[in-house]
């Protein structure tokens, strides 16, 4: 669901509908004209020209209903559009609520979900929906894995494997890691075919690829015709001193995941052991990535079954494992990249996450 909503009515039965959406969405704002004002504080009156108020909700808000006609709409909507990225999501309305069109951003401004949503709080209003996946039912490449917070790593061929999808063109399917719930029908569209390996996407028989992996790829003819997928599947495990900083930290996981294939937007977090005082560096590399750090006390972590104990480490920290211990703890997954020493203050480890 979009954020913040605006949604602007210039006539009183555009002004029933404004409400009756803010009756089941409380959070959205409507704006009126003051000619209409009936003395009530649920509504924004506005006293500017319409053009001058959608310009500037356009440039603020995350959604605009508009609940008027959709020819309209465009001509003000026109000279503020950028691209599907950045701008939001607007749906037009007809005064009767027959009609709620999806009219900009349908999948990345999520216009065609609120569409949907708000066409369910009328009596025979239905939904208008053009764009090509949703109305042939099949995979929006754009979207895919959105709702778990997978990242597309490159744009470039994602129009073009669109195309390929909408076109029932044949397009290969690997998956390595990520939740497995990502399409929610019973079977996959007929010109998607799942395969085994990746060498597989390099026959000429798939003209796209969708890559679900959080490793690097650099096999030319694979990435040419693929949208690759990162799911946040890598946790990252820290054994750290108290004046290990931001940037050893940074450095160290960057040297890792390069030299063992990993991308790094795959980094659900990273973990660590719980310290009387927190470690600076650990919290300032969080805050700047945007990366949660989990932390654990040495009587969970010793409790873990490591490859490679250490007695120094139970020495100085209590448990023979900080780095590996912590990241499977966290993950609940499979260690995949043993400690690896970065002297004198630092071990990483990586492992992945096991989806069910």
């Amino acid at each position: 669901m979009v954020g913040k909503t605006a949604v602007i009515s210039i006539t009183r039965h555009g002004i029933e509908i404004a409400r009756r959406i803010k009756e089941n969405i409380p959070e959205v704002e409507i704006y009126a004209p003051m000619k209409h004002n009936d003395s009530t504080s649920d509504i924004n009156w506005f006293t500017e020209q319409t053009s001058q108020l959608v310009a500037n909700l356009f440039k603020t808000k995350d959604a605009l209903i508009c609940i008027f006609s959709l020819g309209a709409v465009i001509r003000l909507i026109a000279p503020f559009l950028v691209d599907k990225k950045s701008d939001p999501a607007v749906l037009v309305i007809d005064d009767k609520a027959n009609f709620v069109i999806s009219t900009l951003s349908g999948h990345l401004g999520g216009a065609n979900a609120l569409a949907r949503l708000i066409a369910s709080f009328f009596m025979n209003s239905r939904p208008v929906i053009t764009t090509a996946a949703d109305v042939n039912e099949t995979i929006a490449v754009d979207l895919l894995g959105r709702e778990f917070g997978w990242e597309i790593e490159n744009n470039k061929n994602v129009t073009k494997v669109s195309a390929f999808m909408v076109n029932e063109e044949k397009i290969g399917l690997y998956q390595e890691t990520g939740e497995k719930n990502w399409w929610h029908s019973s079977s996959l569209p007929k010109n998607v075919i799942v395969v085994k390996s990746l060498d597989q996407m390099r026959s000429l028989d798939f003209k796209g690829a969708l890559i679900i992996s959080d490793r690097i790829i650099t096999d030319a003819i694979i990435l040419e015709k693929s949208v690759i997928y990162r799911p946040k599947s890598l946790v990252i495990g820290l054994g750290l001193h108290w004046d290990t900083n931001k940037n050893d930290i940074e450095s160290g996981i960057r040297a890792v995941m390069k030299d063992k294939g990993l991308s790094p937007m795959s980094i659900r977090n990273v973990s660590s052991i719980t310290k009387e005082i927190k470690i600076r560096g650990l919290q300032e590399f969080s805050d700047q990535y945007g990366i949660p750090a989990e932390t654990y006390d040495k009587d969970r972590l010793a409790a873990v079954k490591v490859p490679h104990p250490s007695n120094m480490v139970q020495k100085y920290e209590g448990t023979a494992s900080v780095s590996e211990a912590s990241s499977i703890l966290s993950s609940k997954g499979e260690l995949i990249v043993p400690k690896q020493k970065f002297p004198p203050n630092l071990t990483i480890a990586i492992s992945r996450i096991k989806f069910e």
